[in-house]
């Protein structure tokens, strides 16, 4: 049976739909980055997801191929996620803002009334295995298979550490919503928000939104922490 990431691991992808703390480990992903609003037609965002899927799934075959990966197992393509912040604070709850001499600051979260301003690194995880070698392999077999510039696609480790997560169920824009009902708990368990350029906002889409109704969506929201005063 095929190896599913989300089953493994469901305190990382399948929280309750309250609030809670976890460390989360060092992981790989394949990850493409860009801005601008997600929802734009044709968009830098959904062009982005094509190119983790092609590349996800070239991994995933490559069983079937002459190219052989050391250690692989056969797994399940884990969902998509999403790592964001905004360049500029439009309101209170935007996530990074530069002052004027380029200090970043971290503030408390995301301004969805502004999507234009949005920045995003779309990622898919990629089993431990995957070496930079199969990567850059993966990437020129995507590229003469699909006949598209995978170029933009990266291999991306990123070790979030402590956080505070939820499961959000609902449309993207109520997010809110459950991003202060995560605030308050992290708050009453002594942690304070550790937003900065290097911890980002995190969203895990486990819903297909072109198939689920927007009030039926399940998404993971995690937001990095650190002790209050530390």
């Amino acid at each position: 049976m095929a190896f599913d990431f989300k089953k493994e691991y469901k305190e990382l992808y399948m929280p309750k739909d309250k609030p809670g703390i976890v460390t989360v480990p060092s992981m790989h992903y394949v990850a493409a980055r860009g801005s601008g609003d997600p929802n734009q037609e044709d968009g830098e965002y959904r062009q982005s997801i094509g190119l983790l899927y092609g590349i996800s799934f070239i991994i995933k075959m490559s069983r079937k191929g002459e190219h052989r990966i050391e250690g692989y197992f056969d797994y399940v393509v884990p969902p998509l996620e999403g790592f964001w912040w905004q360049s500029e604070r439009q309101a209170a709850d935007a996530m990074l803002r530069s002052d004027r001499s380029g200090r970043r600051e971290s503030v408390a979260g995301i301004d969805y009334a502004h999507k234009e301003s949005f920045h995003w690194i779309s990622v898919m995880r990629l089993p431990d295995f995957v070496t930079e070698d199969d990567f850059s392999w993966a990437v020129n077999e995507a590229t003469k298979k699909k006949k598209l510039d995978f170029s933009r696609a990266e291999l991306l480790t990123v070790e979030e550490g402590l956080c505070v997560q939820c499961m959000h169920i609902g449309s993207y824009d109520d997010e809110p919503a459950t991003v202060k009902r995560m605030h308050e708990f992290m708050e009453q368990q002594g942690y304070e928000l550790d937003l900065t350029d290097k911890r980002l906002h995190h969203e895990i889409y486990l819903s297909d939104a072109r198939k689920v109704a927007p009030e039926k969506r399940k998404t993971v929201i995690r937001h990095p922490i650190k002790i209050k005063g530390s």
